[in-house]
């Protein structure tokens, strides 16, 4: 080879992503006074956890509130496989302070910078007070502390937060509180689901979102690295006796048309999850596995193209960018997480000087367009059922 520089035309390099994961579930829990010394309130400790005997023997385990420690057993009795378990050090009283710069603020901020934590739930919240007005109103002192946890979620997108029924709301104070906290949250109800009613183990009773974690968590392993395809719906809940309720199906059948996923007991099945709604009352986001296939997707476009910032932004970077997310787009196609008969039916991708004119590259920004149509779900089966002679 003569001196001099050699050009060389090859193909871009491969870039490794993460595979996206939506079973990992974090908890939050609350350490009441007295606190080890030199904690102050909102300081808090985390415990990444893959069995309920690595919590037992954790020398901090019992500062933790023995609700949220029950929700770990249960996460793991239904199948769950990797929990983190968040000790907020909090003040004597009723109520949780939801402002920023409140207890729970540095827990928030550092939950930020947790990827893999797709599932979040507050068991202890549950035990809140609950007020009701003489006007009907149904108020918990932890309404503040469930709507700063949906925002949270909405903000980053691939977060899903599990909601459990007040201890003592029943009947039509439930509904009237369920609908209150839908109408507080209307750009972040999709982000959370709520369940109902309690569990119990023998005479145990406990808050179901310990055990339903678990069941999204298996739900997904049972099915695969893009099991959120799958609701976490029509599952057996294990290690339990029975509800703390006893649910009829016209009963249920009401809760579920109030956003509220009914657990019931089935004749030879046992205690069973037989909801899969969020808060939502968009038919776009109305069920959990919507919502939650569109939040790995946006997720994992969002690792798969972190390689791009600061690349020269020109109509060579947006032909790469466009055939990346559709090369993307049609492995979740090929999963299920996508609908539609054929590859690209229901989904498109644009990457162009429509998506990106002067005034948006000057500001330094690159802008890809995409429209898919998640998967759905199945909540009734008609049968129509005839009896004659034959056809007519």
């Amino acid at each position: 080879m003569r001196p001099g520089i050699l050009v060389q035309h090859g193909a871009l390099p491969q870039r490794a992503t993460d595979a996206v994961r939506c079973d990992v579930t974090g908890i939050i829990g609350f350490i009441p006074p007295p606190w080890p010394e030199g904690a102050t309130a909102g300081d808090f400790f985390t415990m990444e956890l893959r069995r309920t005997e690595e919590l037992e023997g954790h020398r901090y385990a019992d500062l933790v509130d023995a609700t949220s420690r029950r929700a770990v057993a249960a996460f793991f009795e239904n199948g769950g496989d990797t929990c983190v378990l968040f000790g907020v050090c909090l003040p004597e009283g009723d109520a949780v302070s939801a402002e920023p710069d409140g207890p729970l603020g540095p827990l928030l901020h550092h939950l930020r910078c947790e990827d893999d934590i797709a599932l979040l739930a507050c068991p202890a919240l549950a035990w809140s007070r609950v007020d009701v007005a003489r006007d009907g109103t149904v108020r918990t002192t932890a309404d503040p502390v469930i709507d700063l946890l949906l925002a949270h979620c909405r903000q980053m997108t691939n977060r899903f937060l599990v909601i459990d029924a007040p201890r003592g709301l029943h009947g039509a104070h439930l509904r009237r509180w369920t609908a209150a906290l839908r109408a507080r949250n209307l750009d972040d109800r999709a982000f959370g689901a709520l369940y109902y009613p309690w569990l119990q183990a023998g005479d145990e009773v406990l808050p179901p979102s310990g055990s339903v974690c678990g069941i999204y968590a298996r739900t997904e392993s049972e099915h695969g690295v893009h099991g959120v395809t799958w609701p976490p719906a029509n599952q057996r809940i294990a290690a339990v006796t029975h509800t703390e309720v006893p649910l009829e199906w016209e009963e249920a059948g009401e809760l579920g048309d109030a956003a509220i996923n009914p657990i019931v007991v089935q004749p030879g099945r046992g205690v069973v999850i037989w909801g899969a709604r969020t808060l939502s009352s968009d038919p776009r986001w109305v069920h959990i596995n919507s919502r939650r296939a569109v939040g790995l997707i946006a997720e994992q476009l969002r690792r798969d193209n972190e390689w791009a910032v600061f690349e020269v932004n020109d109509p060579t970077l947006w032909k790469v960018v466009e055939r990346d997310v559709l090369v993307r787009l049609d492995q979740f196609w090929d999963a299920g997480l996508i609908a539609g008969p054929r590859s690209r039916a229901e989904y498109s991708v644009q990457c162009d000087g429509g998506t990106n004119p002067a005034s948006v590259r000057e500001r330094g920004e690159l802008n890809v367009s995409i429209l898919l149509r998640p998967v759905g779900t199945i909540e009734r089966i008609h049968i129509d059922l005839r009896l004659g002679a034959g056809r007519s």
